[in-house]
């Protein structure tokens, strides 16, 4: 029974690189709750996690808690002499986009910027997320008589990307960075958001779709108390929902409620990510990546406060936890008694929530030194 386990345990995190090496140094995730490199790994019910490890500029937490049926959330993280690359990928729909853009999206982008000597800019990373959507648009193309629905699948996204001394952020949908920021001498640590969120029920977004789409009264619909693009979806942009983009697959057979009932002369969503670049300031502590389970129950200031007021080891586990024990309370239910539920039947209580907090060691930023080996870790490949 627990070698069973154990290799249940070594399916849930995986490292990849170019040539699929496993290495103990790449952080391998899949010794049952032992060691790796002076790391604690481990499962606890739905709940994955990493405690710490180290990657090129500092170290790094990691937990991933399930809710759907088939986990919907993919994440990695890679490291090496080009910098770091951080995404944080939460499909809606099924898990075929958030996973094909864990596999596509790291690599187009190494491809590009090696085209430009190594050298990360805005433009880099937009082709990469340019090229990960044309290459998921293809899939789609190619599975359309067999595999209709995966036109109506599709995945949020947030990247970033450490290179020399700048911070690159790029989002599509509503996953969300904070950065702990220390607040001069006090001891304090102040909570900034750093990536912009497409999401209908923010104002501003209502706004840019109107603009977008002026002659259509529709584009944004009230439903439920909730704001959806055309009453149908909550976030603008992604990668796939090509139900949303491309006429042709806007009819049967996919399901009824994704037809819109009038022509689609423009794409509706787009996979354009907001882009932003930030200087890496001494003051600058953490960062924390999460997908929007977290933040539907804590805020940004409320995350930042739990990292900065505990160990580093196990950041994202306590973040995952502290977000299950609001959803338990908003439910007047205990933590204990949601442990118990099942997933699927998870869903109606919180969503996938995946959390990777990446701490600076402006040491190493600031001497242009990358801490060795090269880090490869992708997570929650199988579950």
């Amino acid at each position: 029974m627990l070698r069973g386990l154990m290799n249940l345990f070594s399916l849930c995190w995986k490292p990849f690189g170019p040539d699929g090496e496993n290495h103990e140094t790449n952080g391998v995730l899949g010794g049952g709750g032992g060691t790796t490199g002076g790391s604690r790994e481990g499962k606890d019910g739905l709940l994955w996690f990493r405690d710490i490890g180290k990657y090129g500029s500092g170290e790094f937490s990691m937990a991933v808690v399930q809710a759907n049926q088939v986990l919907e959330d993919q994440s990695q993280i890679e490291s090496g002499q080009f910098g770091t690359f951080v995404g944080i990928y939460d499909g809606h729909g099924g898990p075929e986009a958030a996973r094909y853009v864990c596999d596509h999206l790291f690599s187009n982008f190494r491809a590009i910027t090696a085209e430009s000597h190594g050298v990360v800019t805005a433009e880099t990373i937009q082709r990469a997320f340019r090229q990960t959507e044309e290459g998921f648009t293809t899939l789609v193309s190619e599975l359309w008589g067999s595999r209709p629905n995966m036109a109506t699948v599709g995945t949020c996204c947030l990247v970033g990307v450490i290179y020399q001394q700048t911070l690159f952020i790029a989002s599509l949908g509503d996953s969300r960075v904070v950065l702990g920021k220390k607040v001069g001498n006090t001891g304090g640590m102040a909570a900034m958001q750093l990536s912009t969120e497409h999401n209908a029920n923010i104002e501003a977004i209502r706004h840019e779709l109107k603009e977008l789409h002026p002659n259509d009264p529709q584009i944004v619909v009230l439903k439920h108390g909730v704001w959806r693009v055309k009453g149908i979806i909550q976030v603008s942009r992604s990668i796939g929902d090509l139900y949303m983009k491309h006429a042709q697959y806007n009819r049967e057979p996919i399901n009824a409620k994704f037809r819109l009932p009038e022509p689609m002369n423009m794409p509706i969503l787009s996979a354009n990510p907001t882009i932003i670049s930030h200087p890496l300031h001494p003051s600058d502590s953490f960062l924390i990546f999460a997908s929007d389970g977290l933040w539907e129950h804590l805020s940004n200031e409320k995350a930042v406060d739990i990292v900065h007021s505990h160990p580093r080891a196990g950041s994202a586990k306590r973040l995952v936890k502290a977000a299950l024990q609001e959803a338990a309370r908003k439910r007047e239910m205990r933590y204990s008694d949601l442990r118990k539920i099942d997933k699927k039947v998870r869903r109606h209580f919180h969503d996938d929530i995946t959390v990777i907090v990446l701490f600076f060691n402006h040491d190493l930023i600031s001497r242009g030194a990358i801490q060795d080996p090269p880090v490869s870790i992708r997570s929650a490949l199988e579950h």
